[in-house]
């Protein structure tokens, strides 16, 4: 299994994604609660910044695309893949293919 939860496909940011659509978003102040009406599992997102980039991703081209879309600054955006690539393996955002 891969970072993303598919065979043999790596998480890309290169790529589009969305939110997987058993999992609901509850914004908080700190960021936002999720729940996985799947897997039963609640996760947080521990910023605000990561949330809208979260919310993003179904309506561009690739992940990159929503962090510019966040103001997510260049200097801070490997942190926030690294945070997408794992909510990815969890299955809480999947890639789209759509796009």
């Amino acid at each position: 299994m891969s970072t993303d939860g598919s065979v043999g496909e790596p998480f890309d940011p290169a790529r589009p994604y969305r939110l997987n659509p058993a999992v609901a978003v509850r914004p908080e102040p700190f960021g936002a609660l999720l729940y996985d009406y799947g897997t039963r599992r609640l996760s947080f997102l521990k910023t605000r910044t990561l949330l809208t980039v979260v919310q993003e991703l179904a309506g561009r081209p690739h992940v990159r695309a929503a962090l510019a879309a966040a103001d997510v600054p260049e200097s801070e955006r490997q942190h926030y893949e690294s945070a997408l690539a794992g909510l990815a393996s969890a299955g809480t955002i999947q890639r789209r293919t759509d796009g």
